[in-house]
């Protein structure tokens, strides 16, 4: 599981009927930094990503994603999901 920032969501005209009943986010991976709770900015250096939502995430909300065959395995039907929204953090503490 990788930590990332919702930093906006998508609207689709059309989707497949497995994939009702949630959204579609954007994601930015946090770094190091981000998570020891320095630096303010939502986006990261890092390569932005859209992810499946099936919580109701918000704006600016720390949240944990997987990719990969990780993220289609909810699913009872093979679907083409590459992210997927595992986890909605209230607080992250990390030990140095």
């Amino acid at each position: 599981m990788k930590t990332a920032k919702v930093i906006g969501f998508l609207t689709l005209s059309k989707k497949l009927p497995e994939l009702k009943g949630a959204r579609w986010v954007l994601l930015s991976p946090m770094s190091r930094s981000q998570l020891g709770g320095s630096g303010d900015s939502l986006l990261s250096k890092n390569v932005n990503l859209v992810a499946y939502d099936p919580l109701g995430t918000k704006l600016g909300d720390t949240v944990g994603y997987v990719e990969g065959a990780e993220a289609s395995a909810p699913f009872d039907v093979p679907t083409p999901v590459d992210a997927y929204v595992v986890a909605l953090f209230d607080s992250i503490n990390l030990a140095k």
